[in-house]
């Protein structure tokens, strides 16, 4: 007997139910949320200590892209999506960043360059 042609959408669903079994539990988005209180209130920490006074900008935006990281990747489940949506959301924060740094700069507010 020879086999009916097959959809194209029939391998898509059988990839597609593959990738549910990889999806995180709900103890690692327990995690995730522990991991992202703990460096909330480091943020919170830092700005009170008055010696970070001159790095405390790079080391609040490495915290804050550490903390968007995270919660693009598990919350918004782009860690078990194509590689493009990854590159979609981080190609513009890396933008944004390189951009208000290079302001920061020219400028002089910000303190590591400090005139």
């Amino acid at each position: 007997m020879s086999r009916p042609p097959q959809h194209p959408s029939d391998s898509t669903t059988v990839r597609e139910h593959s990738r549910a079994g990889e999806h995180a539990t709900i103890g690692t988005y327990l995690i995730v949320a522990g991991i992202l209180t703990a460096v909330t209130g480091l943020e919170f920490g830092v700005i009170y200590v008055r010696r970070l006074a001159p790095v405390l900008i790079p080391l609040l935006l490495t915290l804050s892209a550490g903390k968007f990281a995270l919660v693009v990747m598990f919350f918004m489940h782009l860690r078990y999506d194509s590689r493009v949506l990854t590159f979609l959301f981080v190609a513009p924060l890396v933008l944004a960043v390189l951009l208000s740094v290079a302001v920061m700069t020219l400028t002089g507010e910000f303190l590591v360059f400090r005139r």
